[in-house]
């Protein structure tokens, strides 16, 4: 897997929610505890989805699911309770049957944490299944290597 992007692509569709740090998302450290990164980053895809594809539930109402196949993360700085993060999240690529999200969490002008997960549809067996053509059609045109052009 290759390292996550460091900011969204210039034209990427992307989206950002805020989301406040409770005590119990701490360790005894008093910093956020590093596994609660990965549900920030599922947050936030969930509310990509909904604003630039479809919510994800008409997916899972067709049983159909995008399966985590991979977590990259990389941890910049500490958060702590009460911080209010940015966690904001785009499309890298998609294929025929998976797709690359890259995400960056930020502080104010400090960068948290940056990543990436990739994905893989799945039906409710667990098989691996095509994303329907229109759904793909449509994330093609909202993926940051859309974005960036043709590449030769």
């Amino acid at each position: 897997m290759a390292g996550p992007a460091r900011v969204a692509p210039a034209g990427a569709a992307r989206s950002t929610i805020h989301h406040r740090v409770a005590f119990y998302e701490t360790d005894a450290m008093g910093i956020v505890h590093h596994a609660n990164y990965v549900r920030f980053l599922e947050l936030a895809r969930v509310v990509w989805m909904d604003e630039h594809d479809r919510p994800y539930r008409e997916y899972a109402a067709e049983g159909l699911h995008f399966a985590t196949t991979a977590v990259e993360l990389r941890y910049h700085r500490s958060a702590t309770f009460d911080d209010v993060l940015a966690i904001t999240t785009w499309l890298e690529w998609v294929k025929r049957a998976s797709l690359r999200m890259g995400y960056e969490i930020r502080r104010g002008d400090e960068r948290i944490a940056s990543g990436a997960t990739e994905h893989a549809m799945v039906d409710l067996a667990g098989r691996p299944r095509g994303i329907p053509p229109e759904r793909r059609a449509r994330l093609v045109t909202r993926a940051a290597s859309a974005a960036a052009g043709p590449r030769g």
